[in-house]
């Protein structure tokens, strides 16, 4: 059986797709799925530095037609197996994104889990992980720009009859306005990322710093979309945004940041 190819995208840079790729794959691996993380920022590539790896042979030598696939696996923390890209704009120059489409078809018979890491924008070479993929995860931060960019990276994969699978809410505060951002969307919202001070520890979160706040989103997020990729399970009706009050408590005064007004429709007001 083939493997489910899942891109995660977002239309505006330093968001956390990356961090997003990174701790969805680790976990994932770890609950005995065999995951491949693929860089196809061709333009930002920054998964080899993130994961402190080396790769022999980049995504960028295999899309300019001077590697194979199987040279540029590469094993990273937690079991992971990931093909990094490269940074300088000669390798930028020379990837054709069209060859991408057979990159994960390799993949995705080889492993269970293919995650695509993209970079921002609306270019040719985001559009086409979007149409390579079974589901797509859209990353925003609470930004204005960014929610923006991302319902239009969301306007383009409905263009090329990509699936939005939902998005997240990266970097989130007890100021961030959740209701706002979810009604801004025509699709699922499906987990809020709290802005964990421990996030800044190396990645990926869910093995370097378990007990942190972010680390327990990416883990319940994994757990969800397994059901979507392998069980069938629909993200609008069986996933209930994931979110919980006491990553948002205030240790200092001993009390929750959130509102605990019981009319306010439940954490952020976002269960209206």
């Amino acid at each position: 059986m083939a493997g489910y190819v899942c891109t995660i995208a977002g239309g505006k840079g330093g968001v956390g797709k990356t961090t997003t790729a990174v701790n969805l794959g680790a976990v994932l691996q770890e609950m005995d799925y065999d995951v491949a993380v693929v860089d196809a920022d061709l333009g930002m590539a920054n998964l080899g530095s993130m994961l402190s790896v080396e790769p022999e042979k980049s995504l960028h030598e295999i899309l300019a037609g001077e590697a194979a696939v199987s040279e540029a696996l590469t094993d990273a923390p937690g079991g992971l197996t990931v093909i990094p890209g490269e940074q300088s704009l000669e390798a930028f120059a020379d990837a054709d994104p069209a060859k991408l489409r057979k990159v994960i078809k390799t993949l995705r018979n080889a492993y269970d889990v293919v995650l695509i890491d993209t970079g921002a924008g609306l270019s040719h070479e985001v559009a086409v992980p979007l149409g390579l993929a079974d589901g797509i995860v859209l990353v925003t931060t609470p930004d204005d720009v960014a929610v923006g960019d991302t319902v239009k990276t969301a306007q383009l994969a409905d263009r090329i009859d990509g699936a939005v699978l939902g998005a997240i809410i990266n970097r989130a505060t007890r100021h961030t306005d959740v209701a706002s951002i979810a009604e801004q969307m025509e699709f699922p919202l499906l987990a809020v990322i709290p802005d964990d001070p421990q996030a800044t520890t190396e990645e990926p979160l869910v093995l370097n710093a378990p007990q942190s706040t972010a680390a327990d989103a990416y883990q319940r997020l994994s757990e969800a979309l397994e059901g979507v990729f392998f069980h069938g399970e629909s993200p609008e009706a069986d996933i209930e945004t994931i979110l919980d009050d006491e990553w948002f408590l205030d240790e200092t005064e001993g009390t929750s940041d959130v509102d605990d007004d019981e009319d306010s429709g439940g954490v952020f007001g976002l269960f209206n």
